[in-house]
């Protein structure tokens, strides 16, 4: 079990593992529109919902780029209408505009274009791109389970059980389940193979041309590229003296050296932010169902907030692109909600694009 330490006792050991900071007021997000600023009961962190419990709300996949920090917003999906749609939220004003009607969305397939004029999502098995201006709806391919942005415009997909790259006559591989995760800064591609419990996951040249790669086995979650693409950090449960013990690990993008990067107090999901220096994580624990943050290098913890979600593992707890906020979302004030904690004095900011 990592040992929990106060705020005071964080920011010194920020400090001692050579983390430069300014830490200086941070300016709380307006009360307007939707937004609730509350007291976490907890630990006395000021936590702001997002929207309102009557409707269901879901945050997409926290791999997939959907925060805006230039321009304040978020894209999320949302039943308000009647079923799920996908929806801009402002950060600035606290309002909510739906962007389409879709009759069968993916929620979690929502993702942003690099430049963050478009939107692209899973509507029915369809992959729509959607203008965030004109609202225009326009068809990309059909029969798709799941799918990667990957540099130069093209998009890897899993279609009837296969990786392919939409660009390309012949399947890549075949008897994959429906996940794809392009990877940074190289022309590769990860994927998911179930038995059972047990996942495995691979990755494969978009080319054809090498063979496939088995980078992690067992029972093992929440992959997420490393900054450059050169390695793969995910969640790993392992069997302890009368508990399972999450850990965070990471493996080469050859598949050579899995080590553990650091264990957790139990996190059901997890996400680095932009330099994967710092860790957010979602306690599975019923006794203390919280937000942690977890330092990479000195592997000790903060509680941030309580969840208090009856499924942990669907928290899904993300950093902003400038790592100064953590979005989750949390099913306890009613359906699921989105929630947003400011944690600027707390990590080190990122350089962020978008």
């Amino acid at each position: 079990m990592v040992d929990r330490v106060s705020r005071r006792g964080w920011l010194a050991l920020l400090a001692a593992g050579g983390w430069a900071q300014t830490f200086k007021s941070a300016k709380p997000l307006p009360a307007a529109g939707e937004f609730v600023p509350f007291i976490d009961p907890t630990t006395e962190t000021r936590v702001v919902r997002l929207t309102g419990p009557a409707h269901a709300s879901w945050l997409p996949a926290a791999s997939n780029r959907f925060v805006s920090v230039k321009d304040r917003f978020l894209v999320f999906s949302s039943d308000r209408s009647g079923r799920a749609a996908p929806f801009k939220l402002d950060l600035h004003a606290g309002l909510a505009r739906q962007l389409a009607e879709t009759p069968a969305l993916k929620p979690l397939s929502l993702c942003l274009d690099e430049k963050q004029r478009v939107l692209w999502a899973i509507d029915g098995g369809v992959l729509k791109e959607i203008s965030l201006g004109s609202r225009r709806v326009v068809t990309i391919a059909e029969d798709v389970d799941a799918f990667s942005s990957v540099s130069g415009g093209e998009f890897a997909v899993v279609r009837r059980g296969r990786l392919e790259l939409l660009s390309a006559a012949k399947p890549i591989v075949e008897e994959v389940a429906p996940f794809c995760l392009a990877q940074p800064g190289a022309r590769g591609c990860l994927y998911l193979r179930e038995t059972g419990a047990e996942r495995e996951y691979w990755l494969a040249a978009l080319d054809g041309q090498s063979n496939p790669v088995l980078l992690a086995k067992g029972n093992v979650s929440d992959p997420y590229w490393a900054p450059g693409g050169k390695s793969l950090l995910f969640l790993r449960q392992v069997p302890g003296p009368g508990a399972v013990v999450s850990e965070i690990r990471e493996v080469a993008a050859d598949g050579t050296g899995e080590r553990a990067v650091a264990p957790t107090s139990q996190f059901a999901a997890f996400a680095p932010n932009a330099d994967a220096s710092v860790f957010v994580g979602a306690s599975r624990s019923k006794a203390q169902p919280t937000i942690i943050l977890l330092v990479r290098s000195v592997k000790r913890e903060l509680t941030l907030c309580e969840h208090r979600a009856k499924q942990p593992a669907r928290v899904s707890p993300v950093f902003s692109p400038d790592s100064r906020r953590v979005y989750f979302e949390s099913d306890h004030e009613g359906k699921s909600a989105l929630y947003s904690v400011n944690v600027e004095m707390l990590v080190e900011p990122t350089a962020a694009n978008f």
